[in-house]
């Protein structure tokens, strides 16, 4: 069935944000004598720290409470220097370009906030390629919750069945699942472990989407 519109994740999916995130928390339990594994972060996979946050957990750990007004800033400024290294993931400036092209409409669905994703769209130059942008912020719940991607779905006005949805994470495959939406998983380093049943279909990377589609 061809494909008439494209609902993209943001984290892990058109940037590898979800690997830099990580590793700024990293950094800072390092700092204060702790660790933290990908498996214990998982939970903000794909859902930020709405179900679970690393920085309460710091706290349980050291039992010290942390000023986050400096802390966080200090942080995001470690995470972003890293992503402007980055750049887009792989097969993303060609499969964003060949849909512009093709004339399908696309959308970024995120639980991140508006003016991380939007920043970042516009800062990496891609924003004029997506028809509609929906973050948490603009006041819908997180995923699992399927509420991003059914707004998302509607901006771009294609039926669901015509419609697939990117993700990487178990968290945004199972809300795909809940929207009633195709969903291609592409996991990243971050979420390669994860459990990714609800999704449609698994591939690679983005590459091997813009191929399937293409063919």
């Amino acid at each position: 069935m061809p494909v008439k519109g494209i609902i993209f994740d943001f984290d892990g999916v058109l940037v590898d944000t979800e690997w830099a995130i990580y590793q700024s928390w990293v950094h800072l339990f390092r700092r204060e004598g702790q660790t933290i594994d990908i498996e214990t972060y998982s939970p903000c996979l794909g859902a930020g720290y709405s179900h679970w946050n690393p920085a309460d957990y710091l706290e349980s750990l050291t039992g010290k409470k942390y000023d986050w007004e400096v802390e966080t800033p200090a942080r995001q400024a470690m995470l972003e220097a890293d992503l402007e290294r980055m750049g887009l993931m792989p097969g993303a400036a060609e499969l964003l370009q060949w849909c512009k092209e093709h004339d399908i409409p696309m959308a970024v669905a995120s639980s991140s906030s508006r003016r991380w994703v939007a920043g970042w769209l516009e800062k990496l130059g891609i924003m004029h390629y997506f028809k509609g942008v929906f973050t948490r912020t603009d006041g819908f719940p997180v995923k699992p919750n399927p509420a991003l991607f059914l707004a998302a779905r509607e901006c771009l006005d294609v039926p669901p069945e015509h419609c697939i949805i990117i993700e990487d994470s178990e968290n945004g495959t199972i809300s795909a699942a809940r929207a009633g939406i195709p969903c291609v998983a592409i996991p990243n380093r971050m979420t390669k472990a994860s459990d990714f049943s609800a999704a449609t279909e698994q591939m690679s990377d983005l590459h091997q989407l813009l191929k399937s589609i293409s063919a």
